[in-house]
Protein backbone atom coordinates (compact mmCIF):
# COMPACT_ATOMS: atom_id res chain seq x y z
CA UNK A 1 0.00 0.00 0.00
CA UNK A 2 1.37 3.42 -0.99
CA UNK A 3 1.43 5.79 1.97
CA UNK A 4 2.97 8.84 0.31
CA UNK A 5 2.26 11.50 -2.28
CA UNK A 6 4.63 12.81 -4.93
CA UNK A 7 5.14 15.97 -2.88
CA UNK A 8 5.98 13.93 0.23
CA UNK A 9 8.90 12.35 -1.62
CA UNK A 10 10.03 15.34 -3.70
CA UNK A 11 10.18 17.55 -0.61
CA UNK A 12 12.55 15.10 1.06
CA UNK A 13 15.24 15.63 -1.57
CA UNK A 14 18.10 18.13 -1.46
CA UNK A 15 19.31 17.93 -5.07
CA UNK A 16 23.10 17.82 -4.77
CA UNK A 17 25.39 19.89 -7.00
CA UNK A 18 28.61 19.69 -4.99
CA UNK A 19 31.14 17.92 -7.18
CA UNK A 20 34.01 20.37 -7.75
CA UNK A 21 34.27 19.75 -11.50
CA UNK A 22 30.69 20.79 -12.31
CA UNK A 23 30.66 23.55 -14.90
CA UNK A 24 28.44 26.62 -14.88
CA UNK A 25 26.23 25.02 -17.53
CA UNK A 26 25.84 21.85 -15.44
CA UNK A 27 24.99 23.86 -12.34
CA UNK A 28 22.35 25.76 -14.31
CA UNK A 29 20.89 22.49 -15.60
CA UNK A 30 20.84 21.03 -12.11
CA UNK A 31 18.94 24.01 -10.71
CA UNK A 32 16.43 23.77 -13.56
CA UNK A 33 15.95 20.06 -12.85
CA UNK A 34 15.23 20.78 -9.18
CA UNK A 35 12.59 23.35 -10.14
CA UNK A 36 11.04 20.95 -12.67
CA UNK A 37 10.79 18.16 -10.10
CA UNK A 38 9.92 20.53 -7.19
CA UNK A 39 12.52 19.21 -4.74
CA UNK A 40 13.03 20.55 -1.22
CA UNK A 41 16.26 22.34 -2.08
CA UNK A 42 19.30 22.59 -4.29
CA UNK A 43 22.53 22.13 -2.34
CA UNK A 44 25.09 23.82 -4.54
CA UNK A 45 28.74 24.85 -4.47
CA UNK A 46 29.12 28.14 -2.55
CA UNK A 47 30.45 30.11 -5.51
CA UNK A 48 27.14 29.57 -7.34
CA UNK A 49 24.63 30.11 -4.53
CA UNK A 50 23.77 33.66 -5.62
CA UNK A 51 22.90 32.51 -9.13
CA UNK A 52 21.10 29.47 -7.71
CA UNK A 53 18.88 31.74 -5.60
CA UNK A 54 18.04 33.77 -8.70
CA UNK A 55 17.02 30.66 -10.65
CA UNK A 56 14.91 29.31 -7.78
CA UNK A 57 13.13 32.60 -7.09
CA UNK A 58 9.38 32.15 -7.47
CA UNK A 59 9.56 28.38 -6.93
CA UNK A 60 9.13 26.40 -3.70
CA UNK A 61 12.68 25.02 -3.99
CA UNK A 62 15.09 26.42 -1.39
CA UNK A 63 18.69 27.47 -2.20
CA UNK A 64 21.23 25.78 0.07
CA UNK A 65 24.99 25.46 0.23
CA UNK A 66 27.84 24.16 2.38
CA UNK A 67 29.98 25.57 5.19
CA UNK A 68 33.40 24.22 6.16
CA UNK A 69 33.05 21.65 3.42
CA UNK A 70 34.06 18.88 3.07
CA UNK A 71 36.42 18.30 6.01
CA UNK A 72 35.15 20.64 8.73
CA UNK A 73 38.69 21.79 9.50
CA UNK A 74 38.15 25.49 8.85
CA UNK A 75 38.62 27.94 11.72
CA UNK A 76 35.34 28.85 13.35
CA UNK A 77 35.73 32.47 12.19
CA UNK A 78 36.05 31.23 8.61
CA UNK A 79 32.90 29.13 8.92
CA UNK A 80 31.03 32.13 10.31
CA UNK A 81 32.26 34.29 7.44
CA UNK A 82 31.16 31.62 4.97
CA UNK A 83 27.72 31.48 6.58
CA UNK A 84 27.31 35.26 6.45
CA UNK A 85 28.32 35.32 2.79
CA UNK A 86 26.00 32.44 1.92
CA UNK A 87 23.07 34.20 3.58
CA UNK A 88 23.91 37.47 1.84
CA UNK A 89 23.97 35.59 -1.47
CA UNK A 90 20.48 34.22 -0.90
CA UNK A 91 21.22 30.90 0.77
CA UNK A 92 18.50 29.67 3.13
CA UNK A 93 19.71 26.27 4.35
CA UNK A 94 23.38 25.78 5.23
CA UNK A 95 25.00 22.34 5.55
CA UNK A 96 27.99 22.78 7.86
CA UNK A 97 30.63 20.17 8.60
CA UNK A 98 31.48 19.59 12.24
CA UNK A 99 35.17 19.82 13.26
CA UNK A 100 35.79 16.09 12.85
CA UNK A 101 39.24 15.94 14.44
CA UNK A 102 38.02 17.86 17.48
CA UNK A 103 35.09 15.44 17.80
CA UNK A 104 37.46 12.46 17.72
CA UNK A 105 39.65 14.22 20.31
CA UNK A 106 36.72 14.64 22.67
CA UNK A 107 37.23 18.41 22.60
CA UNK A 108 33.55 19.04 23.18
CA UNK A 109 33.89 22.66 24.34
CA UNK A 110 35.50 23.55 21.01
CA UNK A 111 32.95 21.51 19.06
CA UNK A 112 30.03 23.15 20.84
CA UNK A 113 31.44 26.66 20.33
CA UNK A 114 32.13 25.96 16.64
CA UNK A 115 28.61 24.69 15.96
CA UNK A 116 26.99 27.40 18.07
CA UNK A 117 28.75 30.20 16.20
CA UNK A 118 27.42 29.07 12.82
CA UNK A 119 23.96 28.09 14.08
CA UNK A 120 23.51 31.43 15.84
CA UNK A 121 24.60 33.60 12.91
CA UNK A 122 22.50 31.54 10.50
CA UNK A 123 19.37 31.69 12.61
CA UNK A 124 19.89 35.43 13.13
CA UNK A 125 19.92 35.78 9.34
CA UNK A 126 16.72 33.79 8.92
CA UNK A 127 18.39 30.59 7.72
CA UNK A 128 18.50 26.99 8.85
CA UNK A 129 21.45 24.69 9.61
CA UNK A 130 22.17 21.04 8.94
CA UNK A 131 25.16 19.78 10.94
CA UNK A 132 27.18 17.12 9.11
CA UNK A 133 28.83 14.51 11.32
CA UNK A 134 30.79 12.40 8.77
CA UNK A 135 29.81 9.23 10.59
CA UNK A 136 32.25 6.98 8.72
CA UNK A 137 35.02 8.33 10.96
CA UNK A 138 33.11 8.33 14.26
CA UNK A 139 32.16 5.87 16.98
CA UNK A 140 28.59 5.66 18.21
CA UNK A 141 29.38 7.64 21.34
CA UNK A 142 30.60 10.54 19.17
CA UNK A 143 27.41 10.46 17.11
CA UNK A 144 25.21 10.44 20.20
CA UNK A 145 27.10 13.33 21.83
CA UNK A 146 26.88 15.36 18.62
CA UNK A 147 23.14 14.73 18.51
CA UNK A 148 22.84 15.94 22.11
CA UNK A 149 24.85 19.11 21.39
CA UNK A 150 22.92 19.84 18.21
CA UNK A 151 19.65 19.45 20.10
CA UNK A 152 20.87 21.81 22.83
CA UNK A 153 21.96 24.40 20.27
CA UNK A 154 18.80 24.22 18.18
CA UNK A 155 20.25 22.88 14.95
CA UNK A 156 17.54 22.21 12.37
CA UNK A 157 18.93 18.90 11.09
CA UNK A 158 21.71 16.49 11.90
CA UNK A 159 23.20 14.87 8.82
CA UNK A 160 25.17 11.66 8.38
CA UNK A 161 27.79 12.50 5.79
CA UNK A 162 29.30 14.86 3.27
CA UNK A 163 29.14 12.28 0.50
CA UNK A 164 32.92 12.63 0.14
CA UNK A 165 33.98 10.40 3.05
CA UNK A 166 34.72 6.67 2.97
CA UNK A 167 31.02 5.76 3.27
CA UNK A 168 27.61 7.37 3.56
CA UNK A 169 24.37 6.87 5.45
CA UNK A 170 23.64 3.48 7.01
CA UNK A 171 20.34 2.29 8.51
CA UNK A 172 22.04 1.74 11.86
CA UNK A 173 23.43 5.28 12.00
CA UNK A 174 20.14 6.80 10.93
CA UNK A 175 18.21 4.91 13.58
CA UNK A 176 20.76 5.96 16.21
CA UNK A 177 20.49 9.62 15.18
CA UNK A 178 16.69 9.57 15.13
CA UNK A 179 16.73 8.15 18.66
CA UNK A 180 19.37 10.58 19.91
CA UNK A 181 17.88 13.93 18.85
CA UNK A 182 14.77 15.57 20.21
CA UNK A 183 12.18 17.37 18.14
CA UNK A 184 12.20 19.73 16.35
CA UNK A 185 15.67 18.55 15.25
CA UNK A 186 15.38 16.38 12.13
CA UNK A 187 17.69 13.86 10.46
CA UNK A 188 19.16 14.01 6.94
CA UNK A 189 20.73 11.04 5.14
CA UNK A 190 23.52 11.66 2.64
CA UNK A 191 25.49 9.17 0.61
CA UNK A 192 23.95 6.00 -0.79
CA UNK A 193 20.30 6.99 -1.34
CA UNK A 194 20.25 6.39 -5.08
CA UNK A 195 16.75 5.07 -5.79
CA UNK A 196 13.19 5.31 -4.56
CA UNK A 197 13.30 2.11 -2.54
CA UNK A 198 16.37 3.33 -0.65
CA UNK A 199 14.64 6.65 0.04
CA UNK A 200 11.51 4.91 1.31
CA UNK A 201 13.61 2.77 3.65
CA UNK A 202 15.26 5.78 5.29
CA UNK A 203 11.88 7.57 5.41
CA UNK A 204 10.51 4.64 7.40
CA UNK A 205 13.33 5.10 9.92
CA UNK A 206 12.31 8.72 10.48
CA UNK A 207 14.58 10.60 8.07
CA UNK A 208 13.02 13.79 6.65
CA UNK A 209 15.68 14.83 4.11
CA UNK A 210 18.11 13.07 1.81
CA UNK A 211 20.95 14.39 -0.30
CA UNK A 212 20.82 12.93 -3.79
CA UNK A 213 22.19 13.32 -7.29
CA UNK A 214 19.85 10.70 -8.78
CA UNK A 215 16.87 13.00 -8.26
CA UNK A 216 15.42 12.46 -11.72
CA UNK A 217 15.53 8.67 -11.39
CA UNK A 218 14.02 8.68 -7.89
CA UNK A 219 11.16 10.99 -8.78
CA UNK A 220 10.43 9.47 -12.18
CA UNK A 221 9.98 6.13 -10.41
CA UNK A 222 7.81 7.80 -7.78
CA UNK A 223 5.55 9.26 -10.47
CA UNK A 224 5.37 5.88 -12.20
CA UNK A 225 4.30 4.06 -9.02
CA UNK A 226 1.68 6.72 -8.30
CA UNK A 227 0.28 6.48 -11.83
CA UNK A 228 1.28 10.04 -12.68
CA UNK A 229 2.34 11.34 -16.08
CA UNK A 230 6.12 11.59 -16.59
CA UNK A 231 7.75 14.91 -15.83
CA UNK A 232 8.71 17.13 -18.76
CA UNK A 233 12.17 16.36 -20.08
CA UNK A 234 13.35 19.94 -20.38
CA UNK A 235 16.14 19.79 -17.78
CA UNK A 236 19.22 17.63 -18.29
CA UNK A 237 20.96 16.32 -15.18
CA UNK A 238 24.75 16.71 -15.07
CA UNK A 239 26.23 13.34 -16.02
CA UNK A 240 29.30 13.33 -13.83
CA UNK A 241 30.81 10.46 -11.91
CA UNK A 242 33.60 10.12 -9.44
CA UNK A 243 34.26 10.69 -5.72
CA UNK A 244 31.27 12.16 -3.98
CA UNK A 245 28.89 11.17 -6.75
CA UNK A 246 26.86 8.98 -4.39
CA UNK A 247 25.75 12.03 -2.39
Amino acid sequence: MVDYTYRDIAKMIDHSLLMPQLTNAELEQGCALAVEYDTASVCILPHYIRRCAEILRGSSVVPSTTIGFPHGGHATSTKVAEAKQALADGGVELDMVSPIGRVLSGDWDYVRADLKAVIDVTHAGGGKVKVIFENCYLKDEHKVRLCEICTELGADWVKTSTGFGSSGATPEDLALMVRSVRQPVQVKAAGGVRDLDALLKVRAIGVTRVGARSTREILDECRKRLGMAPAAASATAPARSGPGSSY
